[in-house]
């Protein structure tokens, strides 16, 4: 595969909190994931450099955008954040390539700037134990 950029985004679903998938690339502006391992050191007094286990995997997103409270769109999905606890697919396909994770999202924060500027933050986590996999 060739190198690329990030532009023309395929796929960014995220489902609302009846689980229905809801494609709201529109309204995200930028986002970042992140698929991290523990690592334990178990380096023993007799080595001269560290030794180390890798541990549990992980994944984070957090995504941000521009407030649009439109039907469908990204405040229909996090709207509930406070009021419910169900995790969320989120689906992510760049350039052909696809990370699907269940995540729970613990916050939704509005902000809005001293120039008038209302956006938006949902941050969420890996809810389901399942190793996160790029396909």
């Amino acid at each position: 595969m060739a190198k690329s950029t990030g532009l023309g985004q395929t796929t960014l679903s995220i489902d609302d909190s009846a689980g229905t998938p809801r494609d709201i690339r529109n309204d995200i502006t930028n986002w970042q994931m992140s698929t991290p391992r523990g690592v334990q050191d178990v380096t023993g007094v007799d080595k001269s450099a560290n030794e180390r286990l890798l541990l549990l995997a992980d994944a984070s997103v957090t995504l941000n955008g521009v407030h649009n409270p439109s039907s469908n769109r990204q405040h229909d999905v996090f709207k509930t954040v406070p009021s419910t606890s169900v995790p969320r697919t989120v689906t992510n396909t760049i350039n052909g390539v696809t990370l699907a994770c269940e995540m729970l999202f613990s916050d939704y924060q509005l902000s809005r700037s001293d120039s008038g500027e209302l956006t938006w933050s949902a941050p969420g986590s890996l809810a389901d134990g399942n190793v996160p996999t790029w396909s």
